[in-house]
């Protein structure tokens, strides 16, 4: 699977055959410390001071490595497919080379920053329900006023906690239709495609 870049992305890379092998290299080790630890503004300009680049540039080439890294990483891209998606830039067998290594040499890393970095949702455990019917009341004799209370386990980390809920069956209903609706368009090619990238 071929990574594809936009334009900007591009341009932002198009930085790195102008700083040479030390100077991608570099850049490299900043582009693994922002994906570690965030944005290291005085980190960028001593790097453009010591490899006399604009500092801007060399942020926007900073940028366009990490985000190079870092889908190439969360996609599981192969060695052969990250040497293609690299070699439609135009860059030197050298600087190709480099790039792959830094790479290969991280991939685990930046998947296990990744995946720190990714929301921890609660799932689903269990669901109890219950249907109450009031047929009758003081004041009216012949009242249907039908009720759902729903009991809703979630785990998170181990931990257990409940939701209750309750609606009216029409309420229920809309939500059900709602949820299917969901569902169906997780079957399209583009919810597919976008839930494959996210693993």
């Amino acid at each position: 699977m071929l990574l594809v870049l936009s334009e900007e992305q591009r341009a932002h890379l198009g930085c790195l055959p102008s700083l040479g092998a030390a100077g991608a290299g570099e850049l490299g080790r900043l582009a693994l410390e922002l994906l570690r630890h965030g944005g290291a503004p005085r980190a960028v300009e001593t790097a453009a001071r010591s490899l006399s680049v604009d500092a801007e540039a060399l942020q926007r080439g900073l940028d366009g490595l990490s985000f190079l890294l870092a889908e190439s990483s969360k996609l599981m891209i192969s060695e052969t497919d990250f040497q293609d998606s690299v070699h439609v830039l135009g860059f030197s067998d050298e600087l190709n080379k480099l790039l792959l290594q830094l790479y290969l040499d991280n991939r685990k890393e930046i998947r296990g920053v990744l995946s720190e970095l990714a929301p921890r949702l609660p799932s689903y455990h269990n669901l109890e329900w219950r249907l109450d019917v009031q047929l009758a009341s003081r004041s009216l004799r012949q009242q249907i006023k039908p009720l759902v209370t729903l009991k809703l386990h979630l785990s998170e980390d181990g931990d257990q906690t409940a939701q209750v809920l309750q609606t009216d069956p029409s309420t229920l209903l809309h939500l059900i239709r709602q949820l299917e609706q969901a569902l169906g368009e997780m079957k399209s090619n583009h919810c597919r495609r976008i839930v494959r990238n996210m693993k």
